[in-house]
């Protein structure tokens, strides 16, 4: 049984690598591809949609002019005459209320549009 052994590790062979500095190789590398690149290229892709389509481009530029209106409505408020003050023309129901209103409805007309 010993002899068995023998013979069957004799067969055995042993892989050797040998490298030849000063030869051509004979075939050209070929380069890798990636696995997904080609599982990809076999699928068809749909185009996606877009995130936001027309009607959101729509109100987030009503509400951009809404902000661009309440930042006019506010602006103003200089003394005809610097010898005399008037309250009414800086703290006026204009730029007190209804500007800032103005501005924040723009804002909410912004967020609508973004999660529209």
């Amino acid at each position: 049984m010993s002899q068995k052994k023998n013979t069957n590790s004799k067969t055995k062979k042993s892989k050797v690598v040998v490298t030849s500095k000063g030869q051509k190789a004979k075939s050209k590398a070929v380069p890798t591809v990636s696995k997904r690149a080609a599982q990809s290229s076999k699928t068809t892709r749909q185009p996606e949609e877009m995130m936001f389509n027309r009607d959101n481009y729509i109100f987030m530029l009503a509400g951009i002019g809404l902000i661009l209106l309440g930042l006019a409505l506010m602006s103003g408020g200089k003394m005809p005459s610097p010898d005399v003050w008037d309250e009414s023309i800086i703290y006026g129901f204009r730029r007190t209320v209804l500007a800032p209103f103005v501005i924040l409805a723009g804002l909410g007309l912004e967020v609508y549009a973004i999660f529209k």
